[in-house]
């Protein structure tokens, strides 16, 4: 049986954390998790103590991946075979869990949580981004990646690894050029998400304009031409 560990990221997510881990042992009882507190300024850390949860307690605010990449360290570092990415605000729903596991357990070495395989893409100003990105990375790779920036994902021992170590492959959208450079088989399957209730977002206004900046950046002028290790 495959080790399995969820990886959760968490920033100022005091109201929520306790939900989200009673959301995955209800859902994937079978499965480790891990919250890395990135450096919280609420009670996240206190309410994390106070339920003996396992976590990480970051001294400085790393940023989402940083967070992410984190928590791959830990699960490299203790044999996990699969990491599940898994937002700390209650967006992502536990009961797909099964879902992602089995489709890395069938092959594929990253697979991408969608909320767009079978349903539509709205035309609103916030998918904008996300179709930017997805038609980017479609440009350079010829791959079609409908929900490009989703943070619910699955990546099998090898791409743990190498998002583990290498500080400059975080697991962003615009790294899926990369690996798809490797041959890595990427898959996506359906979700559905929830709205966040509480707690604050990485991304406000000013920080995604600068995040989707540099994601296409990347895409079109670094990926491609980074060297395959």
């Amino acid at each position: 049986m495959r080790k399995v560990l969820v990886v959760i990221p968490a920033y100022n997510e005091a109201l929520s954390i306790e939900d989200v881990v009673a959301d995955i042992k209800k859902n994937a009882p079978d499965a480790d998790y891990v919250i890395v507190n990135d450096g919280s300024k609420d009670h996240t850390e206190e309410i994390v103590i106070k339920n003996g949860f396992n976590c990480i307690n970051c001294f400085m605010n790393l940023g989402l991946f940083g967070a992410v990449q984190t928590g791959f360290l830990y699960a490299l570092e203790n044999g996990y075979d699969i990491a599940i990415q898994f937002d700390g605000d209650g967006q992502h729903d536990g009961k797909y869990i099964k879902t992602l596991v089995k489709a890395i357990e069938e092959g594929s070495n990253i697979v991408i949580g969608s909320r767009f395989v079978t349903e539509k893409k709205p035309f609103t100003s916030r998918m904008i981004g996300s179709r930017l990105i997805a038609f980017a990375i479609f440009l350079v790779t010829g791959k079609k990646i409908k929900d490009p920036t989703s943070g619910f994902r699955a990546y099998d021992r090898d791409v743990i690894a190498d998002y583990a170590l290498d500080m400059n492959n975080p697991p962003e959208p615009d790294t899926l050029v990369y690996m798809l450079r490797k041959k890595k088989k990427i898959k996506e399957v359906q979700v559905q998400m929830r709205e966040r209730e509480f707690g604050e977002s990485y991304l406000n206004l000013s920080n995604t304009i600068r995040y989707m900046s540099r994601m296409l950046i990347s895409i079109m002028l670094i990926q491609p031409f980074r060297k395959v290790r």
